[in-house]
C-alpha cells in the first residue's frame, strides 16, 4: 500500500450530515446530486464523505457527511448544508475493492501517522473515484485522506 503526503486545494462542498449505517450513503448521494442538478450547479470533483467522529462506534451511531464539491455560490436548503474544506496537507492512499473492506486502510494510515510523528488535524475523508453502478465491487477505488501536520 502506497501512502503519500500531498496538499489538497480548498473546495466548497454541499453535503447532508447523517448518523447511522454507511450503507444509507448511496441514497444521500442521489438526493444531493438531484439537488445539484436542480440548482444548475457544476460538480468540482467526485463524491466524498467526511467522518467527523473518529471514535469507534456501532454502525447505528456512525456520524458522516456525504457530499460533492461544487463550483458556484448557493445557499443551504433544508438538510443540504455547505462547507469549505481548506487547502491542507493530507496523508492519503487508495483502496481498491468493496467499501466494507476499507478498515485495514484506516489501520495502515493510523500506524503510518503514529510511526512518522504526524498529528491528525481534521476529519478523515473518503473520495469515491468511480461509481459502484458502473464497475464491479472488486474494482471500486476509494481515496482515503487524513488531514495532518508534522509534529
Amino acid at each position: 500500500m502506497k501512502i503519500e503526503l500531498k496538499t489538497i486545494e480548498e473546495k466548497q462542498v454541499v453535503y447532508i450530515a447523517q448518523t447511522g449505517p454507511a450503507e444509507e450513503m448511496g441514497v444521500l448521494f442521489g438526493e444531493i446530486l438531484a439537488w445539484v442538478m436542480e440548482k444548475g450547479l457544476q460538480m468540482a470533483g467526485p463524491p466524498l464523505s467526511i467522518y467527523p467522529n473518529q471514535e469507534k462506534v456501532s454502525p447505528e451511531e456512525m456520524e458522516y457527511e456525504a457530499g460533492v464539491p461544487i463550483v458556484g455560490e448557493v445557499r443551504e436548503e433544508g438538510r443540504i448544508k455547505i462547507k469549505r474544506i481548506p487547502a491542507q496537507q493530507v496523508l492519503t492512499t487508495i483502496h481498491k475493492g468493496p467499501y466494507r473492506e476499507i478498515e485495514p486502510v484506516y489501520k495502515a494510515l493510523m500506524e503510518y501517522i503514529m510511526k512518522n510523528v504526524y498529528e491528525i488535524v481534521g476529519a478523515p475523508m473518503e473520495i469515491y473515484l468511480n461509481d459502484p453502478r458502473e464497475v464491479p465491487e472488486s474494482e471500486l477505488l476509494t481515496e482515503v485522506q487524513f488531514p495532518v501536520l508534522k509534529k
